[in-house]
């Protein structure tokens, strides 16, 4: 495609950006949620004009005539986005804001419904003869993206979501102790973070596309993943559906919509916004979830994916786990802005920082943003903030490089999944006998599932040279040719367990 070409094909998207979205003084119905997102008004403040999240105006002229209608005087510079007005003023903007964006929360640290939160718990009427009953759903997106909502969360959705992520933290455990047996080679928990898992995953539909990272196996335990299917892959046998070849914990299902996951940090966060663009181009009712941890936000990529998604204005929603770790590195040494949300702003995206050990408040949050990814065709950024109590991996001790009070805090003080039980428990929707018979169950089916997976047969070592190119390559026919020979060689070096 020749230059001009390129200039016309950009001309156009941006044209067609700018004719979605429209200034509004109402207003804007929503599905039932509740928080507070940066953006997308625009204002006049001492007749000078603010734009915060999307530059989609009409066009320059309907700018220009808001200019004009804050200020009569007022001198401004037409260029390409908006209308830029001018100012004597020599004024740097400041490198942080004074005070840093509130954190949503919907619950405090002993399962409470706090005070004037717009989640509304199911409550007992007097002319119900105290039955509990539910309150209605509707939410209203306000002045500077506040969310009112009168959000419904029946026994049925509550108790899923506690058992499941009971159910995340039973397998954490016993896969952890699995690879400290020598069952398996590599684990990597998701202890401490299980409501950012599951609340998210109980907040999308099954169409919604999910590129994980590798600390979100709670996303494909909502879905329907069954404990047997964890195990093969941790196993690597041959009903793993990636055949092997990947790392435990690596999982990915065509039939949950969840991309297999790979190693490399943050690879899947441009990728996440394409697969959404094509979701806009076919016209799908869904999005894209993307998520990743706050190291993530330190790689090209995560600056990339948020500017191809704004400017193409694709639905997804990127999802961070601000959990104070990348691997040994704190946070306080990876950057020094007011953690990851005001980058979204920064790249014109609305944006939310969320108690990531809230799991109403995730839900909550993530409920909100899948509804304006899908009907504003755009970009959410959600920061849930939460912390790593496990170790990075089975490869890491985190005692090293932090202390052991700090994580024993978090993981007896904050704990979101005994957090979620005290709000569940005080609906009467659950009680200890419940509980000892999950963590029971639970425990018993995955130490079968684990034993099952042992007794299935690993994939044959051709599948290693398989399933890349349609006529395999003289290279590869090659590479496996020597890779036979070595192993007749040196038979001892090699599992006698996969077939030849």
């Amino acid at each position: 495609m020749g230059s001009m070409a390129i200039r016309v094909l950009n001309k156009r998207l941006w044209s067609s950006s700018l004719h979605h979205f429209k200034v509004s003084n109402s207003s804007t119905k929503l599905n039932p949620f509740h928080g507070r997102f940066l953006g997308p008004l625009v204002s006049c403040c001492h007749h000078t004009p603010t734009l915060s999240s999307f530059p989609r105006f009409e066009s320059t002229k309907s700018q220009n005539q808001h200019l004009r209608d804050c200020n009569q005087d007022i001198q401004a510079l037409d260029f390409p986005g908006g209308t830029v007005p001018f100012t004597p003023e020599m004024r740097f903007i400041s490198e942080a804001s004074r005070e840093r964006i509130p954190c949503y929360r919907v619950l405090d640290d002993n399962g409470n419904l706090i005070m004037h939160s717009s989640f509304v718990q199911p409550f007992k009427s007097p002319s119900m003869n105290g039955k509990i009953v539910q309150v209605g759903e509707e939410a209203y997106v306000g002045a500077k993206g506040v969310v009112s909502t009168l959000l419904k969360v029946n026994k049925e959705d509550a108790v899923k979501m506690y058992s499941t992520m009971v159910t995340l933290q039973t397998m954490d455990t016993i896969f952890y102790e699995a690879q400290r047996q020598g069952r398996i080679s590599f684990y990597l928990t998701s202890i401490g973070e299980e409501a950012i898992n599951i609340s998210s995953a109980a907040a999308l539909t099954p169409e919604d596309v999910i590129l994980a990272q590798y600390r979100e196996p709670g996303v494909l335990l909502w879905r329907g993943f069954t404990l047997q299917e964890f195990a093969n892959q941790c196993l690597g046998n041959k009903s793993d559906y990636g055949k092997g070849r990947q790392m435990p914990i690596h999982y990915g299902s065509n039939k949950h919509n969840y991309f297999t996951v790979s190693s490399p940090i943050a690879t899947q966060l441009p990728q996440a916004v394409g697969a959404a663009y094509s979701l806009k181009m076919d016209g799908k009712d869904a999005c894209v979830v993307t998520y990743f941890g706050d190291g993530g936000s330190s790689e090209g990529d995560f600056h990339a994916a948020l500017n191809f998604a704004a400017v193409m204005e694709a639905p997804v929603i990127f999802i961070c786990r601000n959990n104070g770790w990348a691997i040994s590195t704190p946070v306080s040494e990876q950057f020094r802005s007011d953690g990851i949300v005001v980058k979204g702003q920064a790249y014109g995206i609305r944006s939310i920082r969320v108690d990531g050990n809230d799991a109403l408040a995730v839900y909550s949050a993530t409920r909100a943003a899948r509804e304006m990814a899908i009907t504003e065709q755009r970009p959410v950024l959600i920061e849930a903030l939460t912390y790593r109590v496990g170790h990075h991996s089975t490869s890491d001790d985190s005692t090293k490089y932090r202390p052991v009070d700090e994580i024993e805090h978090w993981k007896m003080s904050r704990n979101p999944v005994a957090r979620f039980r005290r709000w569940v428990d005080g609906n009467g929707w659950w009680n200890d006998k419940d509980e000892s018979e999950l963590r029971r169950n639970v425990r018993k089916q995955l130490l079968h599932a684990i034993q099952v997976a042992e007794k299935v047969e690993k994939p044959p070592l051709s599948d290693l040279f398989t399933d890349v190119y349609e006529n395999t390559p003289s290279n590869l026919i090659e590479q496996e040719e020597l890779l036979r020979q070595t192993i007749e060689r040196y038979p001892q070096d090699y599992p006698s367990d996969v077939p030849l």
